[in-house]
């Protein structure tokens, strides 16, 4: 008997098929012969009669006979039942196996099935009469006498899988094949009219797209034509999508601004939304969003940029140039990012300049002072009426670059209120591992920032959230000392004064002591603002004299300054004559620099109340405490003098607000003196916070205050043991005018050495 396998035919009992001779030589290795038996063996897939195992078929097969061969050589078979196939396997290339017969019920008379044949014929008929093949199809389907044998024709165009023709074999019961056999020509059926439904469907939307695309072709025409006429008024719709195509934005933000751009030319430009919907993809599309080239840092030029901009910040500068090697190395935006802290007018700001120069790359500025919203900095969603972007795109926009350098001016006077608080916001700004992708509420897409080089500036961390002073390495500007403003006034603040006025350098001369003037008796801060006031002034009021012609150039001396200036010299705190017990020197440093603080202690007629005056904060309160309790245990014998009269400190100006704990060795020693009746030298200050113990803690500011403590004339300062490290930013003219004297406790050894 001749095996024949197969897996795309549908093979069934009582049915003809009909091969040609080749194909059925290449199924079975044999020639075939008239009244030859073969059995039909249905395979698990469809591999080449060389590659077939014993697994590679279903246990059940059908028998069948070659009942004919043409002089064509066409090969008829006609099948005869199911069988079992048994010890079925494969030697040198040949299939042998043992056969058992199965069962068949035939449970269907003849005129049902003829009628259900009938029916499905029918439907058959129907469905091909569409075609312009169904004629040809006609004949074939009426050549059909059985379900079965139209099952067999169909069998190459149904979607009958090889588990569905084994569980045809299965059925022994001919009621059961037949349901089957309906179930997949009625499903061929189905699917050809779902088939049909859909390429209709298709058909009718692909027509309306065309047509929608030659009207659109037509409009674009005839807007070329109105553009060549009238080309100063070019389509907004043609200048979007082209700076769209050659922006080269993220996948996200593309997908965003083609949606707009939809939307835009669908709402037409007398829509309501149409200007909302101009000003997202104007702002969108004039943002950087291609990956600036990588230019090399040169060090040297770098150095020599920040020497010639500004004089002095040499740990400052050093610092910076440490922030550069590191982004040399990396190739890439890296490090922390720099939080620039002092006094006004100290070059927070301006060094931003020079490092975008010496980068060379764009500077943008972006003031937070008095921001409070959040949408000032992550922007307003586009729902809003007016709704604009944050701050912080706005920028980086403004720059014209995707790695500017941006200074984010005076962090600390960022506020809070129900609109949200900024500072969170910036957050993810200032974050290297978030903001790559950070998203702007109005932009709706994310951008990268990881290549922008921010850097905060604030005059000091005290209400900077914790959170956000993590992110940042602060480096604290030192104010300048007089020698420092002296050459700042003659390299920078006065040839910029008289280039914006107009005054050429042979129409004005200002001697040396005149500038050392107008910094000793005209100005009093820790930066340069005031000066570069003053200078300007003064060259304003030189222009005024050249103008009206009283002379061909000025010369400014010190006596003159009056007449130029139209102001009197400030006061400057200065020590004076020996002062009496209850009086001392402090130091303090505020937001304009370091100053001195005079303290007075004074006992008056009442019942042992401890009287504060001069607008103290809770801190310096708390100090006032501290000190009244530690004098008292020193001095236990003068107790009846604090429990019969009152205790008064005062702290001058009395109009300014004060608070610090820095000022605790002052009161304690203002206390201990008015106490004890001994004076204290009037030459001599101090600057600490005091425990309760008497322990002498270190504080911030020491630079400044020395500063301030030279300017008053101060010749001994006392600062706490653990604040010697930080004389090492103090200028050396200063350390060198003032003899600095490490403490700390608050003992009679100490008295001794600051009494008169």
């Amino acid at each position: 008997m001749i095996a024949i396998p197969f897996y795309n035919l549908i093979v069934i009992p009582g049915v003809h098929f009909y091969f040609n001779q080749e194909y059925y030589h290449n199924l079975t290795n044999e020639e075939p012969m008239v009244g030859e038996n073969v059995v039909f063996l249905l395979t698990r897939d469809g591999q080449d009669r060389k590659n077939l195992t014993e697994e590679s078929f279903y246990p059940i097969g059908v028998t069948g006979e070659i009942d004919q061969i043409d002089d064509d050589g066409n090969v008829s078979i006609i099948t005869h039942d199911c069988v079992d196939l048994l010890n079925l396997r494969i030697e040198d290339g040949n299939i042998l196996l043992e056969m058992r017969e199965r069962t068949e019920i035939d449970d269907v008379d003849l005129s049902q099935r003829q009628e259900r044949f009938t029916t499905l014929r029918a439907a058959l008929l129907e469905f091909v009469q569409k075609y312009p093949w169904g004629m040809v199809a006609r004949t074939y389907i009426m050549h059909w006498k059985t379900l079965e044998d139209m099952a067999v024709g169909m069998g190459a165009y149904l979607s009958v899988s090889v588990e569905e023709k084994y569980e045809l074999l299965e059925a022994n019961k001919r009621s059961e094949r037949l349901k089957i056999l309906e179930r997949f020509i009625y499903e061929f059926l189905e699917q050809q009219r779902v088939s049909e439904e859909a390429a209709e469907a298709q058909k009718e939307s692909n027509e309306k797209r065309f047509r929608e695309d030659a009207l659109q072709k037509q409009i674009s025409y005839l807007q070329k034509q109105l553009d060549e006429l009238h080309p100063e008024s070019g389509s907004d719709l043609d200048r979007f999508e082209k700076q769209i195509a050659e922006s080269g934005m993220n996948e996200v933000a593309e997908k965003e601004a083609k949606k707009v751009l939809l939307r835009m030319k669908q709402e037409g430009e007398h829509g309501h939304e149409y200007g909302m919907l101009y000003d997202y993809l104007d702002f969108v599309t004039g943002l950087v969003w291609k990956k600036e080239d990588i230019v090399p840092v040169d060090l040297t030029e770098a150095r020599e940029i920040l020497e010639a901009d500004h004089y002095g910040l040499s740990k400052v500068k050093e610092r910076i140039i440490q922030q550069l090697a590191v982004m040399t190395l990396q190739k890439k935006q890296s490090g922390s990012i720099l939080l620039f802290t002092g006094a006004p007018g100290t070059g927070k700001t301006s060094i931003g300049k020079s490092i975008a120069e010496a980068l060379h790359r764009k500077y943008t500025r972006i003031s937070l002072g008095g921001v409070r919203d959040e949408a000032e900095i992550r922007g307003h969603r586009r729902t809003y009426v007016g709704a604009m972007p944050g701050r912080i795109m706005e920028g980086i926009r403004r720059s014209g670059a995707s790695n500017p350098v941006v200074v984010l001016d005076e962090i600390d006077k960022l506020s809070k209120d129900y609109a949200g608080d900024p500072s969170s916001a910036l957050l993810e700004v200032l974050d290297p591992e978030q903001n790559n992708s950070f998203t702007d509420h109005y932009m709706n897409v994310p951008y990268d920032l990881s290549d922008v080089l921010f850097i905060c500036t604030a005059n000091t961390t005290d209400h900077i959230p914790e959170p956000l002073l993590n992110r940042m390495e602060i480096i604290s500007f030192q104010g300048y000392t007089a020698i420092e403003k002296f050459e700042i006034a003659k390299r920078h603040l006065l040839p910029a004064a008289m280039k914006e006025t107009g005054i050429r350098s042979r129409q004005l001369k200002i001697t040396d002591e005149t500038i050392r003037a107008i910094i000793s008796e005209y100005t009093s801060e820790a930066g340069v603002r005031s000066l570069r006031k003053h200078l300007n002034t003064l060259c304003r009021a030189a222009a005024v004299k050249l103008v009206q012609g009283e002379r061909k150039s000025v010369t400014v001396s010190p006596k003159r300054l009056r007449e130029f200036l139209d102001q009197k010299p400030i006061h400057h705190d200065e020590v004076t004559a020996p002062k009496r017990p209850g009086v001392v020197n402090g130091l303090a440093w505020t937001a304009g620099g370091g100053d001195t603080l005079f303290i007075e202690a004074l006992f008056v007629q009442g019942s042992g109340k401890t009287i504060i005056t001069g607008k103290l904060g809770d801190v310096m309160k708390e100090s006032v405490q501290i000190a009244v309790s530690l004098v008292k245990s020193m001095y236990p014998e003068h107790a009846e003098q604090f429990e019969k009269q009152d205790l008064h400190i005062h702290v001058p100006s009395g109009a300014v607000p004060k608070d610090g704990p820095s000022a605790g060795i002052t009161l304690a020693a203002a206390i201990a003196s008015l106490v004890t009746g001994k004076s204290v030298d009037s030459l001599v200050a101090m600057t600490g916070e005091i425990s309760l113990q008497g322990r002498i803690m270190p504080v911030g500011g020491l630079p400044e205050k020395l500063m301030a403590a030279m300017r008053a004339g101060i010749q001994t300062v006392f600062i706490p043991q653990e604040n010697e490290e930080d004389l090492r930013d103090v200028a050396p003219e200063i350390r060198q005018a003032l003899r600095i004297i490490p403490v700390t406790e608050f003992t009679d050894q100490f008295l001794q050495k600051i009494k008169q």
